[in-house]
């Protein structure tokens, strides 16, 4: 069997990085022992930029920045003749937004996943939510170490408990190292140790211990605080040294500089063992309770050290039936309580020390390395199928963000987060989505959330319409209008919302209203200048005619402007680029939806066929994957150049929804109704970045797609487009 191991690893200095190179030779040892043939190859990853001198056993590096490193690296993956990828994953460790970059590498994979959680948050942020649940859903294995984590990996995250393994940080194996542990150094000499290690930032809270130092002095002037580690590199970056100078600081106001002792460097496991030995009492006084591993915990219970920690998760579990004292967070006095009581009593020192010893010995490395190798083994042997992405479910349909949104005059344009910014005001074009959006929800029967929003909604559109019947588009929140050239899209889009409501009005009141500021605008229609406004207006003519069929005039105009987008797909057709303009930009899906909307009225064979040459040019665009590509709006595509896939929007995502569901109604093909759906999990996690463009939190829809993240922002366009999208599916679930 062969195993690729991912994750960081020495000589760069990270608790990962010891972690992972303990755990491949746990497990090579451990199929030395069994005689089982078992090849092991890493994959590490470097940081910012940076590079090392690796051993043998790493055969490739991922960059951790550079989203193509990861789709290279599964492509080799893949090659290698691996049967299972174990993954150490940590937030931190991978590029993008809370390591998103990684789901570039795990979705491409073809062998089954273990991973390992070193970090499993209780309150995640939106992108450490919605990465961990997908590293999880491609997974077939997740090991934690902390019991406390299957909980949250069941509750908060959605893992099925059945894929889930608990094995405990594996430590050195003290007991057999005796002959080989180095002397203490001389400073230590007639001292009491205190003993802290690792790498150190301000979560670390070193500054509670120097605080209880005072009280303890006074009774014990023997003892000696050592604080080992370096720096963590991250705090290097961007603050230097300045907590260590702020310890020192303190240090030196206290009067403490011969009770503490800093060993500013990185020490390989011979030597830290050695120093455990040697220390008689460990402190942990980190600030977060949320830790739910710490490997220089378990190494202080391994070496048989007396430990004193503040109750973070993983000292919570570890520290039960005798094994530590648990003190509050940031609570000096207490600690300096509990240093004193250990020290004055050796005999419950000693007890704690033995207790803690005898654990260590349970969870030494080569138990771990057993573990992890029967889980690999049984991975490789169940796991013939292709490793494929886990099912979505589709959320229940919710209009609290929209509620949110929505003010008396209408639905403002843009949120900063969830949180709706009235700076921006309102809009035309957000108004009457919000106002298709409400229409179709009374369509589907949801009546009871919405139909007060109808009003609303319309109110807003009646405001802005014009006394000659056209419209402005945009309205400050002290209610002052704008001025604006003739907005196409608004105005398309105006028509659509209008159309739609007499078609589907829920009272004869609303239905008499639309028709009258209906009528009123149809002489602007030839004002009109770009295909989208053209498409908007079809679609609102289309309604108009279901309503009231006997309208030959609108049937003309239907004919009229999609006459009008055949004649730009002929002027702009080339061998290689079936389009209506000379680029892809925004909103593309509606135009072939809205000539498959003329073909169901008309019959007409050409629009059916410009809509389907089309439809098909998006595709060979959009589903360059396995999941739709979106043209991103950073870049637009003229004719055969490239464009940017980042920046991608919720509205083109809906534009696809609605031609594929025009598609279906137009032809009868079923096989739309698939790539419809697969459109809208789009919204859903099947996109470039692999994760939900929803927010299951908020119920509103984040702004898109970037390269490394998502826009966290909430507008109306956005939301709507979910809305609008999850509304239009919703019939066609049952298929």
């Amino acid at each position: 069997m062969k195993v690729i191991c991912l994750g960081n690893y020495l000589p760069r200095q990270c608790g990962i990085a010891t972690f992972t190179v303990n755990l491949v030779h746990s497990i090579i040892s451990a199929a030395e022992m069994n005689g089982s043939a078992v090849e092991v190859e890493v994959i590490a990853m470097n940081d910012n930029g940076n590079s090392y001198s690796y051993p043998p056993i790493v055969s490739h590096t991922i960059s951790d920045s550079d989203p193509g490193a990861y789709i290279e690296m599964a492509g080799y993956i893949n090659r290698s003749g691996a049967d299972v990828l174990l993954l150490q994953h940590e937030y931190g460790i991978f590029g993008g937004e809370s390591g998103v970059l990684l789901l570039h590498l795990l979705r491409r994979v073809s062998i089954p996943v273990v991973v390992t959680f070193h970090t499993v948050f209780q309150q995640p942020g939106f992108h450490q939510k919605e990465v961990l649940k997908k590293v999880a859903g491609l997974a077939t294995r997740i090991v934690i170490m902390n019991g406390l984590a299957i909980g949250f990996l069941t509750d908060i995250y959605g893992v099925p408990a059945e894929k889930i393994v608990r094995i405990p940080h594996g430590v050195p194996d003290f007991e057999s190292s005796r002959h080989r542990l180095m002397p203490a150094p001389p400073e230590w000499k007639g001292r009491t140790v205190i003993l802290t290690f690792g790498l150190i930032g301000r979560s670390k809270g070193l500054e509670t211990v120097i605080r209880a130092l005072p009280k303890v002095v006074e009774r014990h002037p023997e003892i000696l605080y050592v604080v080992l580690g370096k720096t963590h590199p991250n705090v290097v970056r961007y603050s230097g040294e300045e907590y260590r100078e702020y310890l020192q600081q303190i240090i030196g106001k206290l009067g403490l500089g011969r009770y503490v002792m800093f060993i500013d460097r990185y020490v390989d496991e011979l030597e830290l063992m050695s120093l455990l030995k040697a220390a008689d009492l460990y402190v942990t006084p980190y600030l977060s309770k949320t830790q739910i591993t710490s490997g220089t915990l378990s190494y202080a219970i391994g070496g048989g050290c007396a430990v004193i920690s503040t109750p973070y998760w993983h000292a919570e579990e570890l520290l039960q039936d005798g094994r530590g004292l648990l003190f509050e967070f940031q609570d000096d006095s207490e600690l300096a309580r509990h240093i004193i009581l250990l020290i004055d009593q050796p005999d419950v020192m000693k007890k704690m020390q033995e207790a803690a010893y005898a654990y260590g010995q349970s969870i030494s490395w080569s138990r771990t390395g057993d573990a992890y190798l029967t889980i690999l083994q049984q991975v490789g042997r169940e796991t013939n199928e292709k490793h494929e992405e886990p099912a979505i479910d589709y959320p229940p349909i919710d209009f609290r963000h929209m509620h949110r949104m929505t003010f008396p005059e209408g639905i403002l344009q843009h949120s900063l987060g969830a949180v709706p910014s009235l700076r921006h005001g309102f809009c035309l074009d957000d108004n009457a989505r919000a106002l298709l959006v409400a229409l179709k929800a009374c369509q589907l029967g949801l009546k009871s959330d919405v139909t007060g929003l109808i009003t609303r909604y319309l109110t807003y559109i009646q405001l802005m319409q014009q006394p000659d019947g056209s419209f402005k588009n945009y309205l400050t929140f002290d209610r002052v209008p704008l001025d604006d050239d003739f907005p196409d899209d608004a105005f398309g889009r105006a028509t659509w919302a209008l159309g739609y409501l007499i078609r589907y009005a829920p009272g004869d009141s609303l239905m008499l209203t639309a028709n009258e500021m209906f009528n009123r605008l149809m002489p602007h229609i030839g004002r009109l200048k770009y295909a989208r406004g053209y498409a908007n207006c079809i679609l609102g003519l289309f309604h108009y005619v279901k309503r009231f069929p006997d309208q030959e005039r609108f049937i003309s105009l239907i004919i009229q402007l999609a006459d009008n987008l055949c004649v730009r797909y002929y002027q702009h057709h080339l061998e290689d680029w079936h389009w209506f303009e000379d680029s892809l930009t925004y909103d593309n899906g509606l135009i072939p939806a809205a000539l498959y909307m003329a073909h169901e009225l008309t019959c007409k064979d050409e629009y059916l066929y410009v809509a389907g040459i089309t439809r098909k040019f998006l595709e060979e665009k959009c589903f360059i994957n396995s999941w739709l590509s979106l043209v991103g709006n950073k870049r637009w595509q003229r004719f055969s150049s490239s464009y940017e896939l980042y920046a991608q929007q919720p509205i083109d995502a809906l534009a696809m929804v609605l031609m594929y569901e025009c598609a279906f109604k137009a032809t009868g093909d079923r096989t739309f109704i698939s790539q419809m759906l697969q459109s809208f999990r789009w919204f859903l996690g099947e996109n470039d970045l692999g994760i939900s463009v929803y927010d299951f939190e908020t119920k509103g829809c984040n702004d898109g797609i970037e390269e490394k993240n998502i826009n966290r922002n909430q507008g109306a366009e956005s939301t709507m487009a979910w809305l609008m999208a999850r509304l239009t599916v919703e019939p066609y679930l049952i298929f």
